[in-house]
C-alpha cells in the first residue's frame, strides 16, 4: 500500500513544482505589486537641500577663492540682491563675469560650519597658527561680541560645479575707538574644513621679526597646499608697504594663485592675501 502510495506521489510532487516554477514567481510579483502599486509613499533625503558638491583639493579652493575675491565688480550689497532668488539660490545666469563671490542666504549644510559653531572653530585655527608660527603669540581670541561673521559661496559661473563656501570673520565696526591691539581684523575661513585662508592681525612684533619663507613653509603645510614658487623680483610698487614677499602656487587649468605676506609698518598689521596670479 505504501508503495503504490509513494508511485503515486511522486509524479504530483513533480507536477506541483512544475506548476509552481511556471507560475509561481508571477503570481508572488502581482502578490507585491498590489501593496506597492497606486499608493503614495513618502521619504526624507538626507540633506536634500545642499545638492551635489563636486570635492576640490586643496590648491583648487584657493584658486577658486582667490578668483572670486579679485572680481568683486560689485559692492557686495548690490550684488546680493542682483543674484537671490525666492528660493534662496543663486541664479547663475544672472551673475556678471566668470567668478562670483556672493553672500549665502541659505542655512549651512550638516556637513559645513554654523553660524553657532564658526567663532569656536576661529579660535581653534587661531590656536594651531599659533602653534605653527604662522601668527605671532599675542594674538587673542575672537567672540560673538566683538566680531561678526557672513557666509559667502565662491563660484566659478562658468562650471558651477567648482564652488565652495566660506565665512569672513571681521572685527566688529560697531563700537567706536575698539582696541585693535593684538586682535585678528579680518579672515576668510573654509566653511567645511575651518581651515583660514586669508588674514589681517594686528600684533606687537616687526617685520624683522618675522621670516616669510619659514611662514609660508607652515601656512602651505597646514591648508596642504603643494607647488610653493617665490615671486623673484616683484614690483615694488605693488604694495602699500616696501615690507612683504609673494609666492605663486599652481591653479586650475595652469592658473596660479599669488600669495602675499606682508606687514604694514605703524598700525603693526600682519597680513597674508591671496590673489589671481593668472
Amino acid at each position: 500500500m505504501n508503495k503504490r502510495l509513494i508511485k503515486v506521489g511522486i509524479p504530483v510532487v513533480a507536477v506541483a513544482l512544475l506548476a509552481f516554477a511556471i507560475w509561481g514567481p508571477e503570481q508572488i510579483t502581482r502578490y507585491q505589486d498590489r501593496g506597492i502599486l497606486n499608493r503614495i509613499r513618502s521619504e526624507t533625503a538626507e540633506n536634500e537641500s545642499a545638492g551635489y558638491r563636486y570635492t576640490l583639493n586643496s590648491n583648487e579652493k584657493l584658486y577658486l577663492l582667490s578668483k572670486c575675491l579679485n572680481n568683486q565688480a560689485k559692492q557686495e550689497s548690490e550684488l546680493s540682491a542682483m543674484t537671490q532668488v525666492e528660493n534662496g539660490a543663486v541664479d547663475y545666469r544672472d551673475l556678471t563675469g566668470a567668478y562670483a563671490l556672493v553672500v549665502n542666504r541659505q542655512e549651512p549644510s550638516g556637513q559645513e560650519i554654523t553660524e553657532e559653531q564658526i567663532f569656536e572653530i576661529c579660535n581653534r585655527e587661531l590656536e594651531e597658527l599659533r602653534r605653527q608660527g604662522i601668527l605671532p603669540q599675542g594674538v587673542r581670541e575672537v567672540t560673538a561680541a566683538s566680531y561678526s561673521s557672513e557666509l559667502y559661496s565662491a563660484i566659478d559661473v562658468l562650471e558651477p560645479r567648482n564652488n565652495m563656501v566660506v565665512w569672513k570673520v571681521s572685527l566688529s565696526t560697531d563700537t567706536q575707538n575698539a582696541d585693535k591691539a593684538n586682535r585678528l581684523i579680518d579672515a576668510y575661513i573654509d566653511a567645511d574644513t575651518g581651515k583660514i585662508y586669508e588674514f589681517y592681525v594686528r600684533t606687537e612684533g616687526k617685520w624683522a621679526d618675522i621670516d616669510p619663507d619659514t611662514v609660508m613653509e607652515a601656512w602651505s603645510g597646514y591648508l596642504g597646499l603643494s607647488g610653493r614658487e617665490p615671486l623673484e623680483e616683484a614690483n615694488p610698487l605693488s604694495e602699500t608697504t616696501p615690507y612683504f614677499e609673494k609666492y605663486y602656487f599652481p591653479g586650475m587649468n595652469d592658473g596660479r594663485t599669488l600669495v602675499t605676506l606682508g606687514f604694514y609698518e605703524g598700525i603693526n598689521e600682519l597680513f597674508l592675501k591671496i590673489e589671481n596670479g593668472r
